[in-house]
């Protein structure tokens, strides 16, 4: 599939890409689009650029939080006694 091949992503389309773009969760098809975008479009790309920078300021905060003892193994026994459906539990995979 060449790049052409790809119907071009609006400012709006990509800009609800980009969070899925950068956690690099888009399907390759999603992912192509959004880079086609961000090549061509200087307010996408700061956009981009910005986001980018929070989450990885935010990753780098996250590192230094020391989780209380006991917290892991008390979300895992409340994930385990939840009944289905019950929204502590998450959504039920497919």
């Amino acid at each position: 599939r060449r790049m052409s091949d790809l119907s071009p992503l609006t400012c709006q389309e990509a800009f609800d890409r980009l969070g899925d773009f950068a956690d690099r969760e888009l399907v390759p098809e999603d992912r192509e689009r959004v880079e086609a975008h961000l090549a061509l479009c200087a307010r996408c790309a700061r956009e981009f650029a910005f986001e980018t920078s929070v989450l990885d300021a935010l990753r780098r905060t996250l590192r230094r939080i020391t989780v209380p003892e006991g917290l892991a193994s008390r979300i895992a026994a409340r994930l385990a006694e939840a009944e289905p459906g019950d929204p502590a539990r998450g959504p039920d995979p497919d």
